[in-house]
């Protein structure tokens, strides 16, 4: 059966691959650059300036929506400024736990995107705003001087952060899915503990092969299935003394079931998968307290466990703190209309995870990349609107549906109301986030990662920092 099932995710690859490789290319050898390097302005001295603060989903496509809707002018003006000059693509992350996908093709260049479109993009943190004389002060220069870079519409794009909700220990001791690093940090977590129990062959508590995962949203669930692929399907022939039913893998989730988002029979479909994955699921319980060697429950119980990853919640950008004259909300972010403008400003926006959107009658937007994504696109309509003087549209969300991968076989899917799992799901999963990828030679590389991996376990390497 899995020799079936290698092949259909071989064919299936080789068919992403060669549509992948066709597209990439449409998109390297499409149109040129908006502007040759001589031939672009400056972007301070274009009449409408456009400062977006933040580099992820929502950032990223209100810079190229922008850029777009403006081609042809020469009166309006892009600029990104980031912290990073990449952005997480979130939904391949875990996989880069197993070692799967590559993390630096999870990461998506943006410099490079942004500028092939005529957007500017500056690699620096925003320290504070100057709302008289409308500008952002930024650091990251090489002497450590602020720099002032200005704004006629400012859209902020910031993120978020995990949420820890005063939990004892959750900070100090646990690892906190926030980006690209964590998914080396994980993995290496689970290499060093092999390295370990070899050296002191096998003479090691059951605490330090314990990993425990908070929260059973889509980002917990697909990081127990991810751990157990590397416990299971890819340090085997590496530690052939290690038995890997020896490693405890155990999700805590608050919700009466996990993936409390998706379809009842969905959920039953990802807790089956689960359960023959030797994967323990607790369900209606709250980590109370987190130590080096434990996680207290508020149900009494305790896991013996040195390992523990949180996903259990995320809170609007600290950065907003900096920034207390905008009015926010520490957990939902900046206030702001239908419009996404924030409230009391004309040329202010706010979009993703440190804004609080809501549409046109008022209901809350969910904080999720498909949000943060269509908030790019209208956030961009407005301030072009804006910018001409005219009407501007309130933020109607589409929810297309959510797709979880549970392994590299296996998926559950609602998609548009259709909902599906298993095999052909985790292809559909594949296929679908392959095509959402930005960066054309990302899903050239990601769909070769996927083909190699079905021929080749993946290296199980850990790259450890050293003084020198």
């Amino acid at each position: 059966m899995n020799r079936i099932l290698k092949w259909g995710l071989a064919i299936g690859g080789g068919a992403l691959t060669v549509e992948s490789l066709r597209w990439a290319f449409s998109v390297t050898n499409g149109p040129s650059q908006r502007y040759e390097a001589w031939e672009k302005a400056p972007y301070r001295e274009f009449p409408n300036k456009v400062l977006i603060v933040g580099g992820g989903f929502g950032g990223f496509t209100a810079a190229k929506k922008a850029s777009d809707l403006t081609k042809g002018r020469d009166d309006v003006g892009v600029m990104v400024i980031s912290r990073e000059n990449f952005f997480t693509f979130w939904p391949m992350l875990a996989g880069a736990i197993a070692g799967g996908t590559e993390t630096k093709n999870v990461a998506q260049p943006i410099r490079r995107g942004l500028i092939s479109s005529g957007v500017s993009f500056r690699r620096a943190e925003m320290e504070s705003i100057d709302h008289e004389n409308k500008l952002v002060n930024v650091s990251g220069t090489v002497t450590g001087r602020e720099q002032q870079i200005p704004y006629d519409h400012l859209i902020l794009a910031m993120g978020g952060e995990p949420a820890y909700f005063g939990i004892p220990g959750v900070e100090e001791h646990c690892i906190s899915m926030t980006g690209i690093g964590t998914a080396e940090e994980i993995r290496n977590r689970v290499i060093e503990r092999y390295e370990q129990t070899i050296l002191m062959r096998g003479e090691v508590p059951q605490s330090a092969l314990t990993f425990v995962v908070i929260g059973g949203g889509a980002t917990g669930t697909e990081t127990a299935a991810e751990l157990h692929s590397l416990v299971h399907d890819v340090l085997p022939p590496d530690y052939p003394n290690i038995d890997p039913d020896r490693v405890k893998i155990i999700l805590v989730d608050s919700n009466e079931q996990i993936l409390k988002e998706l379809d009842p029979a969905l959920r039953r479909a990802a807790r089956k998968r689960l359960d023959g994955m030797q994967i323990q699921v607790i369900n209606n319980v709250r980590a109370e307290e987190v130590t080096g060697g434990k996680v207290s429950l508020d149900d009494g119980q305790e896991i013996a466990a040195e390992n523990v990853i949180w996903t259990a919640g995320a809170r609007a950008s600290l950065k907003l703190e900096d920034l207390g004259e905008l009015p926010s909300d520490a957990r939902k972010g900046l206030a702001v209309d239908a419009y996404c403008r924030v409230e009391g400003y004309e040329n202010i926006w706010g979009i993703g995870d440190c804004a609080a959107n809501i549409n046109g009658e008022g209901e809350p937007i969910p904080p999720n990349a498909q949000a943060a994504t269509q908030g790019g696109e209208l956030v961009a309509k407005n301030v072009v609107a804006a910018i001409d003087g005219e009407e501007l549209e309130t933020f109607e969300y589409q929810a297309l549906g959510q797709l979880v991968e549970l392994g590299s076989q296996f998926a559950v899917n609602d998609v548009l109301g259709i909902k599906f799992s298993g095999f052909a799901a985790s292809l559909f999963w594949r296929a679908t986030y392959l095509y959402k990828l930005p960066i054309g030679q990302n899903r050239i590389r990601i769909a070769a990662d996927w083909m190699l991996d079905v021929f080749f376990k993946p290296a199980a390497t850990q790259i450890r920092d050293r003084e020198l």
